[in-house]
């Protein structure tokens, strides 16, 4: 038996069909292990020994790895077969280290898109773990895990934020500064001037836009009316320009343009798009054939391979447009940044599987998303659309007004994928120099400049690529990070930063310049893209980065000041000093004393703590029961004389009225209680199993499974 491990259950899924009975497909469900959190400052990381790094298996994953060091025991030969990026060759180096693999052995399967000519070609071209990849992953891992422990516990102390880190501040940062640009920007006054012409029974609006052989400017109603005055009935065609062009195709999406459309077409969010791009990735069940829809979508490239362009697209463009719609093939810009330029753009594994053919077999938003990814992928290996563009200029009494229209001579890639952004022309046709055209209405309006708009997840997005900010992998998660620690908020798709996000900004402005610099941030990934290259060492990186850093946080360390407390007004009424607001470590705003921890009193709802009284008394201990909650919100009956008495009741669902308790009997007694000696061992159940349990639980936990024949 040969042994593929992958990331996920969905991808094993789909790989699993492909391959014969002598291979077992199972899923790592992600990372293994992580930093632990031991050594000095709980960071996982012996920076004085030379950087080591503490690797601990996560604990939720040891069913996971149990069965996978099971398989890997049994099996004659074990395929890594994580996904291919730093991450996924991290991934299948962890796997290594603990299912005791060699690392030079040639069992690292790489492959772009699932489907079975791509697994199988991977089969038969293994290579090694790239340690290059898995060194730039892992000091990625360990710069974040200091920034993120040491700067966010400095925050939380000091000033009671939640947390930093070298990507999600720098982004934070650019959100910020938008913000400050708007609210400090002085709307000017501005006047437009069009006219209404008739040319061949039709009517078109020209813009004026030269005054006595200068640019239009106007800034006053004054001017405007001086302007307008002086617009005479006829008009003189001074210039009119026919010019043939040709519209090129977009390229295929990369993981931030993908993002930027379906947000823009959409309204998809960047995570909302980037989990359902995994789903198309890993593969659905499609006219009975599972299988992955879509190439890898995490990559920066706009390259197609050769093969999908010889092999699939000319033969689907050329049946179903015909040849003058085929587009010559190019291969695509490389990215400035080559984290994931060894991948393709996201593209379809195949071309038979259209759109339409997919729609009837996913779920509404996989069938939009795809849409677009199939679209702009076979429009970008087609012919450009031709056009023919027309401009003209109509003078008189020294004014000058432009127009412009256009009309299609061949459609090209147009006929598949439509931009967004591209705006429609009317066809203008053609007039001779000095013939006259008659005016119809005037439009004088008055207008005031307008900021920039805000973010939204779209333009975030195209900011951090273009600035280098994190990477496709971490988009997404980055966006999501700011909004769940509150330091941001995105109503109707407008991304707008919190006080919270204001304060976190303005404190590291001031103690850490670089980790909210864009400059900094992408010249560190560059650095990594150095390691991943093999032209520095990952030490190297990590040691020039902890040097700037944790000058930096010594300063910081001495020199930021614990945010002083607002006080309420009034005066605590255990010690007399005075009531302050604090924030809790989930953030929540409540008023407690300014003595703490010396003085605990905090000053709570009135009403909240009145108990709710159920009209009967505790049956242990006589004293009047109370409902109370749960950390989960749900509700049950206590003993108001708790915790001197641990009395409690479940309640029945959607009712105030307490379940009755089994009372048990010699009949049900099984065994003693090993334990605590004095109950008994009895047999309960819940709907998906049953158990031995103590007579005397609350106060004995024991319990004991019972064999799976009674389970």
């Amino acid at each position: 038996m040969k042994l593929v491990i992958v990331e996920s259950p969905k991808k094993s899924e789909t790989i699993g069909k492909y391959l014969g009975s002598d291979f077992k497909v199972l899923a790592s469900e992600g990372h293994i292990r992580d930093l632990s959190t031991h050594g000095k400052g709980g960071l996982g990381i012996d920076i004085e020994g030379g950087f080591k790094p503490d690797w601990q298996l996560t604990p939720a994953k040891e069913r996971v790895i149990s069965s996978l060091r099971k398989a890997a025991k049994d099996a004659e030969v074990v395929y890594l077969a994580s996904d291919p990026d730093r991450e996924g060759e991290a991934i299948a180096y962890h796997l290594a280290e603990v299912l005791h693999l060699p690392l030079k052995a040639q069992t690292r399967l790489q492959f772009r898109e699932i489907t079975k000519p791509a697994i199988l070609e991977a089969l038969a071209h293994p290579q090694q773990i790239d340690m290059n990849l898995v060194g730039a992953q892992e000091a990625r891992r360990m710069q974040d895990r200091i920034i993120g422990f040491m700067v966010s516990g400095l925050l939380q102390k000091k000033i009671s934020l939640k947390s930093a880190g070298r990507v999600q501040s720098s982004t934070l940062k650019l959100i910020v500064d938008k913000q400050k640009n708007i609210d400090a920007f002085v709307p000017k006054e501005y006047w437009t001037i069009d006219i209404d012409v008739v040319i061949e029974g039709k009517t078109y609006k020209a813009s004026l836009t030269k005054v006595d052989g200068k640019p239009f400017k106007c800034s006053c109603k004054e001017e405007a009316d001086a302007i307008v005055a002086r617009i005479p009935s006829q008009l003189v065609v001074s210039s009119c320009v026919k010019t043939p062009k040709q519209v090129f195709p977009k390229p295929p999406f990369t993981t931030s343009t993908m993002q930027q459309e379906a947000y823009t077409k959409y309204g998809f969010s960047n995570t909302k798009t980037q989990s359902t791009a995994q789903k198309l990735y890993e593969g659905l069940t499609v006219n009975g054939e599972h299988v992955g829809l879509i190439t890898y979508m995490r990559t920066d490239s706009t390259r197609i391979s050769e093969n999908f362009y010889l092999r699939h697209a000319v033969p689907y463009i050329h049946e179903v447009y015909g040849d003058e719609y085929i587009g010559k093939f190019t291969k695509g810009k490389k990215s400035k940044k080559n984290i994931q330029d060894a991948h393709e753009a996201i593209r379809p594994t195949g071309t038979h599987r259209t759109p339409d053919v997919v729609a009837s077999f996913v779920t509404p938003d996989q069938a939009k998303l795809y849409r677009l990814i199939y679209n702009r992928a076979m429009a970008s290996l087609m012919a450009p659309k031709q056009v023919e563009a027309t401009s003209m200029i109509l003078s008189g009494n020294g004014l000058d007004f432009s127009l412009s229209g256009s009309r299609t001579l061949f459609p090209g890639f147009s006929v598949l994928y439509h931009d967004p952004e591209e705006k429609e022309e009317d066809y203008l046709p053609s007039l001779n120099q000095n013939d006259e055209v008659q005016r119809k209405d005037i439009h004088a309006e008055q207008k005031f400049t307008k900021p920039e708009p805000q973010y939204n997840e779209a333009s975030i997005v195209r900011t951090m690529e273009e600035k280098g900010i994190g990477r496709p992998s971490t988009y997404a998660s980055t966006i999501k990070t700011l909004l769940d620690r509150k330091y941001i908020t995105a109503v109707k798709g407008v991304i707008s930063p919190t006080d919270d996000g204001k304060l976190a900004v303005e404190t590291l402005e001031k103690f850490f310049p670089d980790i909210v610099s864009s400059d900094y941030t992408a010249m560190m990934e560059t650095k990594l893209d150095k390691v991943e290259s093999g032209e520095i060492t990952s030490l190297q990186n990590l040691k020039d980065f902890y040097s700037v850093f944790i000058e930096n946080f010594e300063q910081a360390k001495e020199n930021m000041e614990k945010e002083k407390d607002e006080e309420t007004g009034e005066l605590c009424p255990e010690c007399g000093r005075p009531l302050v607001y604090k924030r809790s470590k989930k953030g929540q705003t409540f008023i407690g004393c300014s003595g703490f921890p010396s003085c605990k009193y905090i000053k709570r709802d009135a009403e909240a703590d009145q108990p709710e009284y159920t009209g009967e008394n505790c049956p242990d201990c006589g004293s009047p029961l109370i409902f109370k909650k749960n950390r989960k919100g749900e509700k049950f009956i206590g003993c108001s004389n708790f915790p001197k008495c641990g009395y409690t009741a479940s309640l029945v669902k959607g009712t105030n009225k307490a379940k009755v308790k089994k009372v048990y009997t010699e009949s049900d007694y099984v065994k003693p209680c090993p334990v605590c000696k004095t109950g008994h061992m009895v047999i309960r159940e819940t709907p998906k199993a049953k158990f031995l349990a103590c007579t005397n639980f609350p106060k004995c936990r024991h319990m004991e499974w019972l064999n799976k024949k009674e389970k």
